[in-house]
């Protein structure tokens, strides 16, 4: 069952979120502003994958011109008004659910719930480094277009003070992926 994530499943997240992607990628602080970003005319863009009580996947995302466009962002290459652009800032199933369509259900939640808050398209920086590059390899067939490549990304150490990569440790040099998704 895919729902609109809320406070109940914060600490699920949290943990599913630093499990899959490393310490520090997640805390309760952290994940109540990426939410409140998710936020647009009364509409939440972030949502869970639930089954049997148990949390298998979330995506996050920010509603159209409620995050920062920052120094990782092209939207000169995008093509679309940057107000009219969503951002898909995490999408994460838990390694026994992969491959069940959770992600792509995920996915479709959101591009739903940011059309209706007024999106076209949304980008995202998909982690190159991924098993099997899993993560660029299920944007593009969803219909992502790479925009560029961005090294370091995840060493940005304002944004992400206390993250320890699962491949790199503390010192991230995984290669983020922008990707740019119309609807």
């Amino acid at each position: 069952m895919i729902v609109p994530l809320t406070p109940i499943h914060f600490d699920a997240v949290i943990a599913l979120g630093n499990q899959v992607h490393g310490d520090g990628y997640l805390d309760a602080k952290s994940l109540a502003h990426i939410v409140s970003l998710g936020y647009k005319k009364g509409i939440n863009s972030c949502f869970v994958a639930i089954e049997k009580g148990a949390l298998l996947g979330f995506r996050l995302c920010y509603a159209p011109g409620q995050w920062p466009i920052d120094k990782w962002c092209s939207p000169k290459l995008w093509g679309i008004e940057e107000e009219c652009v969503g951002y898909f800032k995490c999408n994460t199933v838990a390694k026994d659910a992969r491959g069940k369509g959770l992600g792509g259900r995920l996915l479709q939640a959101s591009i739903s719930a940011l059309t209706q808050q007024g999106a076209t398209a949304g980008v995202s920086h998909l982690w190159q480094q991924s098993p099997n590059n899993a993560a660029v390899k299920y944007f593009t067939k969803a219909g992502g277009k790479l925009i560029y490549e961005h090294p370091n990304r995840w060493n940005d150490t304002e944004e992400h003070p206390d993250y320890v990569c699962i491949l790199c440790g503390p010192n991230c040099h995984c290669v983020a992926c922008e990707m740019l998704l119309t609807f």
